[in-house]
């Protein structure tokens, strides 16, 4: 699989386990870097599997003197303007390299500039695409392509005879959902029609109001025959609401858990789209930090990660990187 190889190679250049400090971090030593990491909110079983990637990267800024720093919101209620100030606090704390996650480029993108010009290195990953990047003057973007994925996901249950698919959004107004969303209504289009369930990002970890919303929604139009969640933390919710709706809906989701893998295996979910996220941490700390240490930056521009469809057909080889915490 190609993870497994990338995460050799990954492990050839660093090796993993050093704890990522937090926001009152001691100083770097002063020949060392001080790499700063933005990224979701601790709760989150996403960003959980893109922090271990960052902690992987973390031992050879250690090695080399340097310190990786860790921030994040607490909810995602506020999320552009907040992931907008973690950039300033980076900047304010003087760091010379930041990994950031461009999620609503109209809160994000000034901060993300004045970092940009005043030296700092930077790098966008998992969300903003090359399009924020080249924007914002960062070096590179590392991830998905959240549209394409989206793509990947209309087309795939177009093919399996989806008609009508809902998507739920629980994070409305986050570039990379919203680009989610609309790829997998434009996969579709022409064999199957898609709509969005934008939900209020409070919503977001709480299952009971997910499912209920989901639950309210097949109900209400008994045509929906799949259903698309951003997360797995909502996909479990969806699962649940198809199951008290008594509806025959096809579920699909972004991302990967345990719950989802067993799901497929056991053939009541039909796929996930898979981005790598535990690659995204690495390959962004590691690219920040070379560039802000000896000037080392990698020629290619995206360093895409996904996205990759996990079915049945290979669901038992993926287990393993989900159980390992790297996929």
């Amino acid at each position: 699989m190609k993870i497994s190889r990338s995460v050799k190679i990954a492990a050839a250049v660093a090796a993993s386990a050093l704890a990522l400090t937090g926001i009152n971090a001691s100083a770097a030593t002063a020949a060392g870097e001080k790499v700063y990491v933005i990224g979701g909110m601790p709760s989150d079983p996403f960003w959980s599997v893109v922090k271990r990637g960052a902690e992987s990267a973390a031992e050879a800024v250690k090695d080399a003197g340097g310190t990786v720093t860790w921030l994040g919101p607490q909810n995602y209620d506020n999320l552009g303007p907040d992931a907008g100030k973690l950039v300033d606090n980076a900047i304010a704390a003087g760091a010379t390299a930041i990994v950031v996650a461009d999620w609503v480029p109209a809160a994000e993108n000034a901060a993300i500039k004045r970092a940009v010009k005043k030296g700092i290195s930077v790098v966008h990953y998992n969300a903003g695409g090359v399009k924020e990047a080249k924007n914002t003057g960062a070096l590179a973007y590392v991830g998905s392509d959240d549209y394409l994925a989206g793509v990947a996901g209309g087309k795939y249950f177009a093919s399996k005879g989806a008609k009508n698919i809902l998507c739920v959004n629980t994070v409305p107004g986050s570039a990379n959902q919203e680009a989610r969303c609309k790829g997998v209504a434009d996969g579709a289009k022409g064999k199957a029609k898609a709509k969005q369930l934008p939900l209020p990002s409070s919503n977001f970890g709480n299952p009971t109001a997910v499912s209920n919303a989901v639950k309210a929604a097949l109900t209400k139009d008994k045509t929906i025959d799949a259903v698309v969640t951003i997360g797995v933390q909502d996909a479990d919710s969806s699962a649940a609401a198809i199951k008290a709706s008594g509806s025959k809906a096809k579920l699909g989701t972004f991302d990967l858990s345990e719950n989802v893998l067993a799901r497929i295996a056991a053939g009541t979910q039909a796929f996930a789209i898979d981005q790598q996220p535990w690659l995204q941490g690495y390959l962004a700390t590691s690219m920040a930090w070379q560039h802000a240490q000896y000037g080392i930056l990698p020629a290619s521009n995206p360093v895409l990660t996904g996205p990759a469809i996990v079915d049945k057909s290979n669901v038992a080889k993926v287990s393993a990187g989900v159980k390992a915490g790297v996929r």
